[in-house]
């Protein structure tokens, strides 16, 4: 039986579908797994060896639907569930499909009127929900994470300092709103008395920069020096993970990491909190409440609509410091 699961981005979203791939491949007879994505995502799934194929929407659309088309699945999992993905179904029909329900509807109330009726359930949850007609169950082992040999880090690719363990803080975010801003990061990081990397994409070098100056002995900067699998390395290897609502935090939660998440605009009662399955792995969850505006966005802004940002400007780095030297 041959599926295509869609899931075009991003990071967080596609590790967060991957018990979905693994219970599909370990539970139904004879799988066949191929997973349709955008090019700039392969890299996350190209090691997953409960993935036969990786299908990819590079530059051509009409070249990848003739390749779809002539894979003749049985199934589509459509966990992405939007305009490009209703074209694909219907270019491959009739197979039949099976689509994740994203509850816009609820998330509009939620951030338009702050009235929450959103399920507590977490989206992985939810995104198996998309198949357990199909007999799959969640089979609790939480996410997975493949990085290849290759891309593991050595020890003389950090400070000797950081060498006998370290708190990865990561300081980057798809938006401007997910982000502490630099003087928060700051004050988190000389609070904090012990061995600091930061993680973030080359994007976030100049951040990373401003915020080890103050202390270049504990504090590393591997933004931009480091690709995604090295980086997913460095978190493997941290005591801890304090982290924002990133693709970072659930590759953390994927290796069963101790993880404080720090929440701006967006909030965990969007289903998307780190996720362990059922293990039980000390995670902590630092918002500030009693915000009016809060949240402002299912996904985040560039800077804050409302030019206050007290979502992170009023997060407690005293607090967020003491409960990191306790888990480390």
């Amino acid at each position: 039986m041959k599926f295509l699961i869609i899931r075009f981005s991003s990071i967080g979203d596609i590790v967060l579908t991957s018990p979905v791939v693994r219970c599909i491949k370990e539970q139904v007879k004879d799988a066949t797994v191929h997973f349709l994505t955008k090019k700039a995502y392969k890299v996350i799934l190209e090691n997953n060896p409960y993935i036969d194929r990786i299908m990819l929407l590079d530059n051509s659309w009409d070249l990848m639907i003739h390749l779809l088309q002539s894979e003749e699945y049985d199934y589509i999992i459509d966990l992405h569930h939007n305009l490009r993905t209703w074209k694909v179904k219907k270019a491959l029909k009739p197979v039949p499909s099976f689509s994740f329900n994203k509850l816009n509807i609820k998330k509009w109330m939620l951030t338009a009127l702050k009235f929450n009726r959103m399920p507590d359930v977490h989206i992985v949850d939810r995104y198996l929900d998309t198949v357990r007609s199909l007999g799959v169950v969640n089979d609790g082992k939480g996410l997975d994470y493949f990085i290849p040999e290759a891309d593991y880090t050595k020890i003389e690719h950090l400070p000797f300092s950081h060498g006998f363990g370290y708190i990865a803080i990561v300081i980057g975010a798809a938006l401007g709103t997910k982000k502490l801003p630099v003087h928060q990061l700051k004050k988190l990081c000389n609070n904090i008395a012990y061995p600091i990397i930061l993680l973030g994409g080359p994007e976030d070098r100049a951040l990373g920069d401003e915020i080890a100056a103050d202390n270049d002995i504990k504090i590393y900067n591997s933004c931009g020096k480091f690709n995604l699998n090295e980086s997913a390395d460095l978190i493997r290897k941290a005591k801890l993970v304090i982290t924002h609502d990133t693709g970072l935090m659930h590759i953390a939660t994927a290796f069963k990491k101790k993880v404080i998440s720090i929440w701006g605009n967006t909030t965990p009662d969007f289903g998307m909190y780190p996720y362990y399955g059922n293990d039980t792995v000390a995670a902590f969850q630092f918002q500030v409440d009693g915000l009016r505006c809060r949240p402002c966005s299912k996904i985040g802004y560039n800077k804050c609509p409302h030019k206050h940002f007290k979502c992170m400007e009023l997060q407690d780095m005293d607090a967020i410091s003491v409960k990191a030297l306790e888990l480390q």
